[in-house]
């Protein structure tokens, strides 16, 4: 999938999935015939789950 469909996939803008790509939470499958990279969906999805956990902890108030 390539960043655009990343977007549409999981409703994030195209600045979050290259972010997510510089913190190390995705990596670039490869290129797609068109030479832009290519994410595997799998790796999408985990990215988007480990983000959005680690965001939930952050905004449980302590007890």
């Amino acid at each position: 999938m390539t960043v655009k469909e990343a977007t549409l996939f999981t409703g994030v803008s195209v600045q979050t999935v290259y972010s997510w790509v510089r913190q190390d939470h995705l990596s670039v499958g490869g290129l797609n015939h068109r030479g832009q990279n290519a994410f595997r969906h799998l790796d999408v999805t985990r990215a988007e789950l480990t983000i959005r956990t680690k965001a939930k902890r952050l905004l449980v108030p302590a007890a």
